[in-house]
């Protein structure tokens, strides 16, 4: 499952993915496509497409599904320094585009993100389509279960609103909807988070069972399974155990983290294969 990187640089050259130029709703994105079998969007999480989040989408295309690697901030690919991190995440938290503040409202890029995961299913089949969110894209695969081919919503450290641990970045009619879903469809959503987390809390974890019930199945690690020794922006930026399949995910046998990920392709590969 290792995938080499460049000599001469920390950063991932994704050459191993198709970087494809996809328009939905007039907007056009770099989505980076790999795979064969069922298709699952994976979204970065800050600051961007890094070499672990590239990682984690080898090991869902590795599983036997196509994977939908979405370029939605940062530069593709790269390392995540310290410095660079702090200013993609700045820009994103004024961006039209995301909701970074304030519970109760949906993230206008959920609906492109919806697109894809409707354009994931027609072009790959399968029962339907699964989606990964983290940090700051975590709620999005949630928002995303208003398209219907949506099967398998996975939320790791969802971290929106910023201001609000105990908030949910999704409008009241949009939970609604999705709840009624869930109950409709008999389906779950899977949520993973660090125990100490500040950005991903567990009022936030409590306001998701509030709404969703015995839909919303949280899984709650440790902190000291976290990688200790993560890249820049997470130990120096974020600060504490927090991106559960990515930064901190320790990939060896018995690691809790190594086992979340296994859980996570297993759902997946259940849910869209069945």
């Amino acid at each position: 499952m290792q995938h080499s990187l460049p000599q001469d640089s920390l950063d991932d050259d994704l050459a191993d993915f198709t970087a494809r130029s996809i328009t939905l709703d007039g907007v056009t994105r770099t989505v980076y496509v790999g795979g064969a079998g069922p298709g699952v969007v994976v979204m970065a999480e800050m600051p961007g497409i890094s070499p672990d989040v590239a990682r984690f989408a080898r090991w869902v295309r590795d599983a036997g599904l196509t994977v939908y690697l979405p370029s939605l901030f940062g530069r593709d690919g790269a390392y995540p320094e310290a410095e660079a991190g702090a200013a993609i995440m700045k820009r994103a938290c004024v961006s039209a585009e995301f909701r970074a503040f304030g519970a109760g409202r949906s993230s206008p890029v959920a609906v492109w993100l919806r697109a894809l995961a409707a354009l994931a299913h027609r072009e790959c089949g399968g029962a339907g389509v699964g989606a990964l969110g983290m940090c700051f894209t975590g709620n999005f695969a949630l928002t995303m279960m208003l398209e219907p081919a949506m099967l398998a919503p996975v939320l790791c450290q969802p971290s929106l609103p910023l201001n609000d641990p105990g908030g949910l970045e999704i409008s009241p009619e949009e939970l609604t909807a999705v709840r009624e879903r869930l109950e409709r469809d008999d389906l779950v959503v899977r949520a993973y988070r660090f125990e100490g987390d500040r950005f991903c809390t567990a009022q936030r974890f409590a306001a998701y069972a509030a709404a969703l019930g015995p839909r919303f199945q949280p899984r709650v690690l440790p902190d000291a399974a976290a990688n200790p020794v993560p890249p820049p922006f997470f130990s120096q930026i974020v600060g504490c155990p927090h991106s559960v399949v990515t930064a901190h995910l320790i990939d060896a046998v018995g690691e809790p983290t190594a086992a979340a990920r296994d859980e996570i392709i297993a759902f997946l590969v259940d849910r869209l294969t069945a």
